[in-house]
């Protein structure tokens, strides 16, 4: 602050502002200035947005959601890892033949049952009037054709007594000739009397060829004819024995020896033709039966072997049977025990398997993931050097069992790959890892 002395006597003169207010002019930037600088602001902000931001093929995700595993070099044992079911080595289904009512119930259900013994009996009244009626007329129509055979043989037999009365008719006129003819011929014998021997003689031997062709014709036809009679009659013969065996199939027998089961019928029941009313199952013997997935179709066949290890022991197993449908994306096969089963196995209780579908040999092998659902073996991604990252990169399998699987080609040992579900990656051909605090 400044202190102004006013001198005595003197009149200060006002001071007047007028000389110390000054003009001041504003500069302004140059407009083409500044179109330049937001030009090159927005370019830079698009560059940096560029290079910074995430791109559509490109994810970052957390190291630790995902399974890393390196690609090497090893022997690959070409199994396939089956869960089989212990069940009857022989099953055999008992169906009503014939519907009818329950009469009886002889056995109940898990009953032990042999060969031939009567489980159960029906009636079905329909079923035995139309087979009696069959029977009467089957009966009628085997009389008629008897009939119709005896009538054959008749005439099968006139014609033989025919014959022998031509034969003989032919010997008296072929000795009348003899005896006339040569006193004829010394004229003792009227000439009438030897012509009339003679003619008779003649006739007597065209008689008897004329009716032997009839015989010989007739002979074939009646041959003919009673070989169809007979046919015909076999024929409702066998006709008549299927009737009885329909009705005889009133009567359920056990058709093997075995254990029964699922044999819940109840008396005054009716059983509709065809109806499955239980099953046998073959007793001493069982077998394994393994669901396996389709994928292996074409490499599963008879006679492969199998192994299982039950209560510390391995048993060895073949391949008896292949079943080609294929249902929910399975198929099934049958394995017989190559020797003595175990004597713990029990039905219904299910073991694991290891099922040979291949020669064992040296490969460059990566573990068996969750990566393959989703890839189908195509692709995977491959850890960049740097371990911060991971590429995607097109690569051939082969064979694979539960543990590991074969590369053919995109691999080489020591290469990290991501063997991980890829689930909501399939899209995506970069990969950034991040820890799971960031």
């Amino acid at each position: 602050m400044s202190l102004v002395e006013l001198r005595r006597g003197e009149r200060a003169e006002p001071v007047s502002g007028g000389a110390m207010d000054k003009v001041v002019e504003r500069k302004r930037i140059d407009r083409r200035i500044l179109i330049g600088g937001g030009a090159a602001a927005v370019v830079l902000l698009v560059l940096l947005f560029w290079l910074f931001a995430p791109r559509a093929d490109s994810m970052s995700i957390a190291r630790d959601r995902l399974t890393i595993s390196e690609a090497q070099s090893g022997t690959f044992d070409d199994f396939l890892p089956v869960r089989a079911r212990v069940t009857p080595l022989v099953t055999v289904y008992l169906d009503a033949v014939e519907g009818g009512q329950v009469d009886k119930k002889l056995v109940e259900d898990g009953t032990q049952v042999t060969q031939g013994q009567l489980l159960a009996v029906l009636s079905n009244a329909e079923l035995q009037l139309s087979t009696l009626e069959k029977q009467a007329e089957v009966e009628q129509q085997l009389n008629n054709m008897r009939s119709q055979e005896l009538a054959l043989v008749n005439t099968h037999n006139d014609n033989l007594r025919d014959l022998n009365q031509a034969e003989t008719d032919l010997a008296k006129a072929k000795r009348q000739y003899d005896l006339y003819k040569p006193l004829a011929d010394r004229g003792f014998v009227a000439t009438k009397i030897f012509k009339d021997a003679k003619d008779d003689f003649d006739y007597q031997v065209h008689r008897l060829q004329i009716l032997k062709q009839s015989i010989q014709q007739n002979e074939a036809l009646q041959t003919s004819q009673l070989g169809q009679l007979r046919a015909a009659a076999a024929s409702l013969n066998s006709s008549m024995g299927v009737a009885r065996e329909s009705l005889g199939q009133l009567n359920i027998h056990a058709p093997v020896t075995g254990q029964l089961s699922g044999f819940d019928i109840q008396l005054g029941q009716s059983l509709q033709q065809g109806e499955r009313i239980g099953q046998i199952d073959s007793a001493g013997g069982d077998k394994l039966q393994a669901d396996v997935d389709e994928y292996y179709l074409g490499r599963v066949a008879v006679g492969q072997t199998a192994t299982a290890d039950i209560d510390g022991k391995t048993y060895r197993l073949k391949v008896a049977k292949v079943y080609p449908q294929v249902r929910n994306g399975e198929f099934q096969i049958d394995l017989l025990f190559d020797g003595a089963e175990p004597t713990s196995m029990q039905r219904g209780q299910t073991i694991q398997a290891k099922l040979t579908v291949g020669d064992s040999s040296k490969a460059l092998l990566i573990p068996n993931g969750a990566f393959f659902n989703d890839t189908g073996g195509t692709w995977l991604f491959v850890v960049d050097r740097d371990g911060n990252s991971a590429t995607k990169r097109a690569i051939q399998l082969g064979r694979r069992n539960s543990d590991f699987i074969e590369v053919l080609g995109g691999l080489k040992p020591g290469d990290r790959v991501i063997t991980s579900s890829y689930s909501g990656l399939t899209d995506k051909d970069h990969l950034t890892f991040s820890s799971s605090d960031d």
